[in-house]
């Protein structure tokens, strides 16, 4: 991968990030760029993070972070026997999106990577899955071949919870 291999740099979006070339090809999330999530930032509605090309501001690839809590009947009966909560907390990979001159690099991985890993540091609020709403079916697999399962009740929502995702991770560092 390229970019990986370069370094990419994510931060949080601000003010000196030009966004104005950014085409995935998915409007929603072009727009959402573009119209929406400098204000859902500055209301801290939603964290938003941002990959920019080497040496510049300009966004090849973001997602947004917001909290949530899952009901406990959503989830399998599996994850439910070890949980003594009516609600777990969690948090939506809300958006994620990454322009159509970078795609096939990686980028898409390497954002739900770093998105996890922050969600689990011992400084951030307990956070015990990451839930995502997959835009399509190309979502979907893209999330699926990334460990994410289904909801009980709900078809148009996955989750991880983060413990499978350490797991796999601690795994990989062997």
């Amino acid at each position: 991968m390229t970019t990986a291999a370069a370094g990419p740099r994510i931060e949080v979006l601000a003010g000196g990030h030009d966004r104005s070339d950014f085409a995935c090809g998915k409007e929603p999330l072009d727009r959402y760029l573009r119209q929406q999530a400098g204000q859902d930032v500055r209301r801290r509605l939603a964290a938003v993070f941002v990959v920019c090309a080497q040496g510049s501001n300009q966004v090849i690839a973001y997602y947004s972070l917001s909290a949530l809590s899952i009901p406990i009947d959503e989830l399998g009966e599996d994850q439910r026997r070890r949980i003594p909560y009516p609600e777990v907390p969690a948090v939506l990979l809300g958006r994620l999106a990454v322009d159509r001159r970078y795609a096939g690099q990686g980028l898409g991985s390497f954002m739900v990577v770093d998105a996890a890993v922050r969600c689990m540091s011992v400084d951030r609020p307990a956070t015990w899955a990451m839930v995502v709403d997959p835009l399509d079916d190309e979502a979907v697999a893209f999330y699926r071949h990334l460990g994410f399962i289904d909801f009980v009740q709900r078809g148009d929502r996955l989750f991880l919870p983060l413990a499978t995702f350490r797991k796999a991770l601690d795994a990989a560092r062997g």
